[in-house]
């Protein structure tokens, strides 16, 4: 999910000049080279812990031991706020997100149940379907533009699906999830998530009266502290979890397809051993580690001094969940994509402790199923010449655009 900078901010008297770096998430030098490598730049050139004046000024760990800790460590770190600039405190909190434990937990409960293994195995022969209908719709063209034609709709597909809402609903949510996220225009983001409210709100309205079995029913018709939600809590909690699914999972389908199209000796040993399960489940621990792209931000629950660093109550941290997986402290040669890298393979793309998302199986599988239908069908396959790769940083780093071309005799 994309974000918009705002001017710098002054440096608060308890934060050392030592310890302030210029570092605009929404706006990293390199991005559109390496996205995961501009973030790493600050990983190696500043200090583990850093304080920047953007986006309202905030704290950035950038070591996979802080970032382990500020991930399981609610207590400290609370996800109350997780995004940048930090909102009011008297702001809506996003359900689950932005819930710390014990109330977490209950919330969360029924999405963890809902998306276990053996529920996701369920699920598998439609997502395989509709993944081999979208690549058979473009193969003999020999070329797509995969963000559009296959990255954004396999993922609000099955969310669909999990929901039971028609599939032909993308075409209307898609180009509003869209301007929602990434329209410059503020109105047009305002009118973009007032559509989606009232979207998942008729459906919110409908299934509270009359809940069914699906995923969506269990959702918002959860009981916390002796009583069901809100319905606006119900509508918070519905919309998050689609976005979870849309935004995450196209960035993530993304973002490998683009590493494959530049890496043709490692696509060639992919597709060569794409059948053998044992090689492909760690080669999609390789690629995630390598390419991760999603961050949660924390608040400071109370003064402390941690690592001696002096932070204040109230204020918000960014640990990145990207940066993990690339710090040579944690992982041997990190930028060295091996698909025969020793178990375990060591990231943290998916959150650690009691935030851990609950879609993670779900996302494996989407990947694999991905992998092993489009590497038999078009193996070779390249960014078509004169056709920029545009990308974009924040919360979750995405791929916008991606145009992929292939021989077809």
């Amino acid at each position: 999910m994309s974000g918009y900078s705002l001017p710098p901010v002054p440096r608060p008297d308890h934060v050392p000049e030592a310890l302030v770096v210029d570092f605009d998430l929404y706006d990293l030098p390199g991005l559109q080279d390496d996205p995961q490598l501009a973030m790493r730049a600050f990983q190696q050139s500043a200090p583990d812990i850093f304080w920047t004046p953007r986006n309202g000024g905030h704290w950035v760990a950038t070591r996979a031991e802080d970032i382990d800790v500020m991930q399981k460590d609610h207590v400290r770190f609370s996800h109350h706020n997780v995004v940048l600039p930090k909102k009011p405190d008297d702001a809506p909190r996003e359900l689950p997100l932005e819930v710390d434990p014990p109330r977490h937990t209950a919330l969360r409960r029924p999405l963890t149940m809902a998306l276990l293994p053996k529920v996701v195995s369920k699920l598998e022969a439609s997502v395989r379907s509709l993944t081999v209908s979208l690549i058979e719709g473009f193969r003999d063209k020999g070329a797509c533009e995969f963000v559009s034609e296959f990255a954004q709709i396999l993922p609000i597909s099955v969310f669909l699906d999990l929901v039971e809402l028609p599939r032909e609903d993308r075409h209307h949510l898609l180009p509003i999830v869209e301007n929602s996220v990434r329209a410059r225009d503020p109105d047009v983001r305002q009118g973009a998530q007032e559509a989606i409210y009232r979207y998942i709100g008729d459906t919110v309205r409908e299934r509270r009266a009359k809940p069914g079995e699906d995923l969506l029913s269990r959702l918002i018709n959860v009981e916390v502290d002796g009583g069901k939600i809100s319905e606006a809590e119900a509508i918070s909690y519905a919309t998050l979890v689609l976005f979870g699914g849309l935004d995450t999972v196209a960035g993530m389908l993304a973002f490998v397809a683009r590493f494959l199209a530049l890496h043709p000796e490692q696509r060639r040993d992919l597709a060569g051993n794409v059948g053998n399960e044992a090689f492909l489940r760690n080669a999609i621990e390789e690629l995630l580690r390598r390419h991760g792209l999603a961050n949660t931000v924390r608040e400071i629950t109370a003064d402390m001094e941690y690592k001696g660093v002096r932070f204040r109550k109230g204020e918000v941290i960014l640990p990145p969940n990207m940066l993990y997986g690339l710090d040579e402290r944690k992982v041997d040669d990190p930028l060295k994509v091996d698909f025969r890298r020793r178990a375990p393979i060591r990231h943290a793309i998916f959150g650690q402790g009691p935030h851990t998302c609950p879609g993670a199986v779900l996302a494996r599988r989407e990947l694999k199923i991905f992998l092993e239908e489009w590497l038999p069908r078009i193996p070779d396959f390249a960014i078509t010449p004169g056709k920029r790769v545009r990308v974009e940083s924040g919360l979750v780093f995405g791929v916008l655009e991606l145009h992929l071309c292939w021989p077809t005799s």
